[in-house]
C-alpha cells in the first residue's frame, strides 16, 4: 500500500512539473478549440536553443573529467541506449497500431536520459552518503544520443518497407545532419574544446526551462488533435511504461556492475547508470523525435514517458540504491 502511494504522490509532483504542465495545458486549449498558433520557424529556433545548451553542458562536464575513467562507463551508456531502443522495437512497436513508428519513438525516448531523473537521484545518493565520480552524470550523452539516432534509424526503415531500402550509414549520417541532432553534436564537441562558460551560463542556462515550457504547449497541441489514434492501443503503452523502466534499470546495473570490476567504477556510478538506463528523456528526446519522426504521435510517446516511464524510474531510484548496498556489502 505504501508503494502504491508513493507512487501516486510521483505520479502527482508529475503533473506539476512544467513539463508535463504545459504538455497538458497545450491538449486542454486544443480542446476548447484555441486558435493559438506558434509559427513552425519559432518551433525550429526553440528546438536549436535547447539542443546547443544540453550538448553545450555536457560538453562541460566531458572536459573536465579524466577520460581514462570514463572511456567504459561510455561504451557501456552508449550500448544501453542502442539496446534499449532495439528491445522496445521488437516488443512494443508490432503491437503499438498502425504505424510502428509511434512505438519505436516511444522505445527512443526511454532508451534517452531523463536530466531530471538524473538530478534526483544525485540528490538522494548524496544525502545516503553514496559516492560517485563527478563525471558519471556527462555520460548521459552517450546513451541519448546513439537511443535516439537508434530509433530514427529504425523509424526510416520502417517507413521504406516494402521499398528499397538505402544503406543504414546513409541514414545514420542524414540523421546526424538533423537540425536538432546537429545543434546537439556540434554543442557537444564546443563544450568540450573551446571554453563556452560565460554565454552558457548568461544566454542558455538563462532560457532553458521557459524555452522548453513552449516546446511541451506546441507538443500538448500536436498530442490533442491525434489522442483517437491510441484509443486502441492505450493499455500498451501503460503496461509498456510500468514495466521497462525496471527492466533497462536492471540492464544498466548489470553492465555498471561489470564496469566496476574492470575499472573500479563506483557503486553509486552503477547506481547512476541504472538510473539513467531506467529514466526516458524528458528533454532532448521530444523535439529531436518530433523532428526526425514527423509520422509519430506524441501522446504516445510522451504520455507513455512522462506519464507513466517517469514516476516508476523515480520510485525506482531507492531499489538501485539498496541493490548497490546488498551488491557491494558482499
Amino acid at each position: 500500500m505504501d508503494l502504491f502511494l508513493d507512487f501516486l504522490a510521483a505520479f502527482g509532483r508529475q503533473l506539476q512539473s512544467p513539463t508535463l504542465a504545459f504538455l497538458l495545458g497545450g491538449m486542454a486549449i486544443a480542446a476548447l478549440g484555441s486558435r493559438l498558433d506558434i509559427p513552425d520557424a519559432i518551433y525550429r529556433f526553440i528546438v536549436v536553443v535547447l539542443m546547443l545548451r544540453i550538448g553545450l553542458g555536457a560538453g562541460i562536464a566531458i572536459r573536465e573529467a579524466d577520460l581514462s575513467e570514463l572511456m567504459l562507463p561510455a561504451l557501456a551508456a552508449s550500448v544501453l541506449g542502442v539496446v534499449i531502443v532495439l528491445i522496445g522495437r521488437l516488443t512494443l512497436a508490432p503491437r503499438a497500431g498502425p504505424r510502428p513508428e509511434d512505438g519505436i519513438a516511444t522505445a527512443g525516448l526511454f532508451g534517452a536520459v531523463s536530466a531530471s531523473t538524473l538530478a534526483a537521484a544525485m540528490v538522494l545518493m548524496e544525502e545516503d552518503g553514496l559516492r560517485f565520480e563527478a563525471w558519471v552524470p556527462a555520460l548521459y550523452p552517450f546513451m541519448d544520443i546513439p537511443a535516439l539516432i537508434t530509433a530514427i534509424v529504425l523509424a526510416q526503415l520502417a517507413r521504406k518497407s516494402g521499398k528499397v531500402r538505402p544503406r543504414i550509414s546513409a541514414i545514420i549520417v542524414d540523421s546526424l545532419r538533423g537540425s536538432a541532432l546537429s545543434a546537439l553534436g556540434l554543442g557537444l564537441v564546443l563544450g568540450v574544446i573551446a571554453r563556452p562558460d560565460p554565454v552558457f551560463a548568461s544566454f542558455y542556462d538563462p532560457l532553458f526551462r521557459g524555452f522548453l515550457s513552449i516546446l511541451m504547449l506546441i507538443m500538448g497541441m500536436e498530442a490533442w488533435a491525434r489522442l483517437a489514434e491510441l484509443r486502441r492501443v492505450a493499455h500498451v503503452y501503460a503496461i509498456y511504461g510500468l514495466t521497462a523502466p525496471l527492466v533497462h534499470g536492471a540492464l544498466g546495473f548489470g553492465l555498471g556492475y561489470l564496469a566496476h570490476l574492470a575499472t573500479g567504477f563506483s557503486p553509486g556510478g552503477v547506481v547512476l547508470l541504472a538510473v539513467m538506463a531506467a529514466s526516458s528523456s524528458d528533454i532532448s528526446g521530444p523535439p529531436t523525435l518530433r523532428a526526425a519522426i514527423p509520422s509519430a504521435n506524441p501522446a504516445a510517446y510522451i504520455g507513455a514517458s512522462t506519464s507513466i516511464g517517469t514516476p516508476v524510474a523515480l520510485l525506482s531510484i531507492p531499489l538501485w540504491i539498496a541493490l548497490a548496498d546488498v551488491i557491494f556489502s558482499l
